[in-house]
């Protein structure tokens, strides 16, 4: 059974993250990163629908080792996709990648002080261990996307499309298109659709708050030819997180004031006389949410020039021809596109053992966000979900760098976190709380929660930034120890460990 120090689940910008700054800060340890599909990338090799993009700039979106250079902020893609080709070769992670090596099971032995893998290979089952686990594989299943239960779906005699397995063959020239979704994905395949051809009508139960902005940064673009690539793109990554938080912040505080400023600039971009209040006006605050971002204005363009139609109505059912919406209204269609969400999965869905006994997740408490109460030697990654993804990536990986280190120098090979005495009777909150989306509120059961002090799951950057980066790596809801059978040598062991 082949062995390593530390595996890494997923080559995608969480699994590339990690591997990078393992890399440059523990040189000395020997990493695998095991992959189960048969390239990089994650959901950027994944999906395949037209206009494929990123929803948050790339600035952001990027790691804060490698700067972006391309003028669109707002990338395809096919762009993130060359990004992330280039991050691995510059950094010669080829050789530590397996492809088609998908994790089925993971059990820890305390005997042993490692995690054993099963690992499938192309149909056959192997067995991998590691010392450390380092799970980065995203948040949702790539197998199965959410059933959204559309009544007479299979009933319809065109093609029935979902944004997670398009058929690249597909024709929709000329034809009519019906996208049932106001989503991040909806809102990117409707106008791309339309540009292609297409008559679209975006279907929706109701609205989501959606903010226009250019797909590329003027700021950005200026200081990258008066600077060194790395200081525009330090000084970038500065600026526009800041205004994430400042715009995220304002909508807590005011969100009636902020309501007011997104409707009256999306009613600017609409034709005179259209149904805003219907049509682009949500239930909810802004922020309940993440907010729908629109490169270009290209949705609103095609609504004016009426390649593209909303329509704000639930399904009676689908019929052969199109759909019956339950105002009685009719909707014509030769293909359906079931934007209708992502189906979330906790760890890949993994089933996890210690010692042969199942880990209950939701019965776990997350510490920091990243580790499970009562689970040894084992991180994910779970990126932002008001801001974007790799910043927490990045944090998450420079945290687990120094957490290793901290181990070697305290000669301890494993560290479980654990509820205190002080921690009994803390209030419990959802993994994620205050954040109402659907396709987040159905699948809360499954994962952890969260308390307070060290076992909270934050949403915030300036925060995370101080603790993960630079705060102390063990406190006392960390307990580190050795498999060391001398009680002396075990002794000096837990004092360098608590001193540390």
């Amino acid at each position: 059974m082949e062995h390593l120090d530390l595996i890494i689940v997923g080559a995608g910008i969480s699994g590339i993250s990690a591997a990078v700054h393992l890399g440059k800060a523990c040189p000395e340890k020997n990493i695998g990163i095991l992959e189960g599909r048969e390239n990089i990338g994650g959901t950027w090799d994944l999906f395949k629908y037209p206009g494929i993009r990123s929803d948050s700039d790339m600035h952001t979106l990027g790691f804060s080792f490698k700067p972006w250079k391309a003028e669109k902020s707002i990338a395809d893609g096919p762009s993130i996709m060359q990004y992330l080709d280039e991050t691995v070769d510059e950094y010669q992670l080829q050789d530590s990648i397996r492809f088609s090596h998908k994790v089925v099971a993971a059990d820890w032995s305390s005997a042993d002080a490692r995690w054993v893998l099963t690992v499938d290979q192309g149909g056959a089952q192997k067995q991998m261990s590691c010392n450390f686990l380092f799970m980065c594989s995203g948040y949702y299943s790539y197998d199965q996307p959410y059933d959204a239960q559309i009544p007479g779906i299979e009933s319809f005699a065109g093609d029935v499309v979902h944004p997670q397995f398009w058929p690249e063959s597909l024709d929709y020239s000329g034809k009519r298109v019906v996208v049932i979704g106001s989503g991040a994905t909806a809102v990117t395949i409707v106008p791309s659709m339309a540009q292609g051809g297409a008559q679209v009508t975006m279907l929706q139960r109701s609205p989501t708050y959606m903010v226009a902005r250019p797909d590329q940064d003027a700021i950005a673009n200026f200081l990258r030819k008066v600077l060194p690539d790395s200081w525009a793109y330090a000084l970038t990554r500065f600026k526009n997180v800041g205004l994430q938080n400042f715009f995220y912040k304002r909508a807590r505080k005011a969100p009636e004031k902020v309501r007011a400023q997104l409707l009256s600039l999306v009613k600017q971009m609409l034709p005179e006389g259209y149904d805003v209040e219907k049509h682009f006006t949500p239930r909810y605050n802004p922020w309940d949410q993440r907010l729908c971002l629109v490169p270009n204005s290209d949705l609103f363009k095609a609504i004016r020039n009426g390649s593209v139609e909303v329509v704000t109505d639930e399904i009676d059912t689908v019929t052969a021809d199109g759909l019956r919406l339950k105002s009685g209204a009719e909707l014509a269609a030769d293909i359906v596109v079931t934007a209708t969400g992502l189906q979330l999965s906790v760890l890949a869905d993994v089933p996890f053992t210690v010692n042969g006994e199942a880990v209950d997740f939701p019965n776990t408490y997350t510490y920091r966000g990243m580790m499970y109460s009562g689970v040894p030697n084992l991180v994910s990654t779970f990126g932002y979900i008001n801001a974007s993804w790799t910043l927490r990536a990045d944090l998450t990986s420079q945290w687990v760098c120094r957490l290793l280190q901290h181990m070697d120098a305290a000669a301890a090979d494993r560290v479980v976190p654990q509820l205190r005495r002080e921690d009994s009777g803390m209030q419990t909150l959802p993994w994620i709380a205050d954040f109402p989306a659907g396709y987040m509120q159905r699948v809360m059961h499954l994962f952890p929660k969260q308390g307070t002090g060290p076992w909270r799951n934050t949403q915030d950057f300036a925060l995370d930034k101080k603790t993960m980066r630079k705060g102390p790596v063990a406190d006392s809801a960390l307990v580190f120890s050795a498999s060391i059978n001398d009680p002396a040598d075990a002794e000096e062991t837990q004092q360098a460990v608590s001193a540390g």
